[in-house]
């Protein structure tokens, strides 16, 4: 019956059936196969109880919290620190594209969010300076994928849930690989720049970084706040994801002045908006995960694959072709929802660290956010810069490779991901 229902789900995403209620639909399918109607009041109980884990508050907050960040100047004003720092050098304006999406992201812990914050500030800008629209769109949508990888992360706040693993480690692990993958796309921004011959956006003058220092002072402090609260154990990350929500009212409305209730109540809706997608998926999904377990469909995977090897490192290429094509086709919190169920007895049964596995699996469907045929947060960026996606595609090839090395680096070197993680919590 299996298959039936994987085909079903496929028809109906490719009718464009919102992938949650095709979960839905799916799992609803395999419960009434296995033991028939007489099941189906479990369904309810089932969603609710999924989608109401304490964890799992944290995603509408961190949500609210790019929102409130996005009307209130708070971007802004870390577009031009980053541009007073970095913009004497060649390409500094995609620099300042890659640095500010870092800072974003250790606030919003959405790529989306990073995209549609910075790209109508950053694609606009790139392209008075000479930049090409598919270039200005191509960077804008790949540094934003740092969003997810740069704690807080939405996406590892869902695999945490999913896989029972230590949130607070998860977005520990991700800091090193950002930061590397930020480095190694501004290496990308520099030869591209040179090989256009484009100029330098403006001379570095200390006074200048001074001054945007000061205004955007109180942004800078905002992540601070938040992952050392959450990294040094004072709070939780879902009690860090309010914490962020009422940092950024605090600089947005008092400090800055610039948040007014107009712009409050539309934060909220787009906050609202977000959040319910992402919750209808969790619900369905934790539909389907009962389904799944009852029908010993994990067991079965891992035992599959284990008949072919058992060796860690095989498993994990075998893993990472998986997780790519997955990603190219469901957004990342429906394959998180999806995969990460069936593939964790397979994690443990071969010695995998969960954590290590939870930054492989972020980093794979990081990259799917970059390669059609779905790509969310490429087609926003070109939403934005208003290109064609296929010519921005082309264009993000040099970064989708930094982002693929970074995932070998994951991957098949632990310690450099992990090192942070065994020397602050084990």
């Amino acid at each position: 019956m299996t298959p039936v229902l994987v085909g079903l789900f496929l028809l109906l995403v490719l009718i464009n059936v919102p992938i949650a209620v095709a979960l839905g639909l799916m799992a609803v399918g395999g419960i009434v196969a296995a033991g028939g109607v007489e099941a189906l009041p479990n369904v309810g109980i089932v969603m609710f109880s999924g989608a109401t884990k304490f964890p799992l508050i944290a995603i509408p907050l961190f949500v609210l919290a790019g929102a409130i960040m996005n009307g209130s100047g708070i971007s802004r004003r870390l577009v031009a620190f980053a541009s007073a720092v970095v913009g004497f050098v060649r390409g500094g304006l995609a620099m300042v594209s890659i640095s500010a999406s870092m800072f974003f992201a250790e606030i919003s812990g959405s790529a989306v969010a990073d995209v549609a914050a910075l790209g109508s500030i950053l694609i606009p800008a790139m392209r008075k300076k000479g930049y090409s629209r598919n270039f200005a769109a191509a960077v804008t949508s790949s540094s934003g994928t740092l969003a997810v990888i740069i704690p807080p992360s939405i996406p590892m706040i869902l695999y945490a849930v999913m896989s029972g693993s230590s949130v607070v480690e998860l977005f520990v692990a991700g800091i090193v690989p950002g930061v590397v993958g930020g480095l190694l796309m501004m290496f990308v921004a520099y030869v591209w720049a040179r090989r256009a011959g484009l100029p330098m956006e403006e001379r570095f003058r200390l006074g200048r970084v001074w001054e945007t220092f000061r205004e955007a002072g109180w942004s800078l402090l905002l992540p601070v706040v938040i992952l050392g609260g959450i990294m040094g154990g004072w709070v939780t990350a879902t009690e860090g994801a309010g914490l962020a929500v009422a940092a950024a009212l605090f600089v947005g409305g008092v400090v800055y002045r610039e948040l007014d209730w107009v712009g409050l109540r539309r934060a909220i809706l787009d906050a609202g908006v977000q959040t319910a997608v992402v919750m209808l998926l969790v619900a369905s999904s934790a539909l389907l995960g009962d389904h799944l377990t009852e029908a010993r469909i994990p067991q079965q995977v891992a035992g599959a694959i284990m008949g072919l090897t058992d060796s860690k490192l095989a498993v994990l290429a075998l893993l990472n072709v998986f997780l790519l094509a997955v990603g190219l086709f469901l957004h990342s919190a429906a394959a998180i929802i999806l995969v990460v169920p069936i593939v964790m007895p397979l994690v443990q049964a071969v010695g995998i660290d969960p954590v290590h596995f939870g930054l492989v699996v972020t980093l794979n469907l990081g990259i799917g956010q970059q390669t059609p045929p779905v790509a969310s947060v490429l087609v926003t960026a070109c939403s934005v810069a208003k290109a064609d996606i296929w010519a921005v595609t082309k264009a993000n090839l040099p970064f989708v490779a930094v982002l693929v090395a970074v995932l070998l680096m994951a991957t098949y070197a632990p310690a450099v991901p992990m090192a942070l993680v065994e020397a602050l919590y084990r």
